[in-house]
């Protein structure tokens, strides 16, 4: 008899994706960046957005990350309006800001959580449209 299928869907398997994990090493290092912009993100979306996360959220972020630095970012009292969202992307950041020490590490980070930040918009959009 066949293994059966994983029953899991796709937004449960990228949920558990070790996004801290992916941020700290594709900022700096080459061979990871693909895989932190592709499942990095999109488990980033979709983590954020089953927390009620809005993306213009996330683009004011970016802005602080481009404007201060991910240190600065992370140590603001509520990076975003709510308390979980804000520990979960505080926890990121912190990880993210330990290894990403250059401008141009830190100017991944602020393209990284844009392009989380239209992953979630997309994802809105495609659920508008199937209602």
């Amino acid at each position: 008899m066949p293994p059966a299928p994983d029953s899991r869907t796709d937004d449960e398997v990228l949920a558990a994706t070790d996004v801290a994990l992916l941020l700290r090493y594709g900022l700096t290092q080459e061979a990871f960046r693909t895989a932190l912009f592709g499942d990095g993100a999109i488990a980033a979306a979709v983590t954020l957005d089953r927390l009620g996360v809005l993306p213009r959220s996330l683009v004011f972020v970016a802005a602080i990350v481009r404007s201060g630095g991910l240190a600065y970012a992370a140590a603001l009292p509520e990076p975003l309006p709510s308390a979980e969202p804000a520990g979960l992307l505080r926890e990121w950041l912190t990880g993210a800001a330990r290894t990403a020490t250059t401008p141009q590490a830190e100017d991944r980070a602020a393209r990284w959580l844009e392009a989380v930040a239209e992953i979630i918009a997309l994802r809105r959009t495609a659920r508008r449209g199937s209602a």
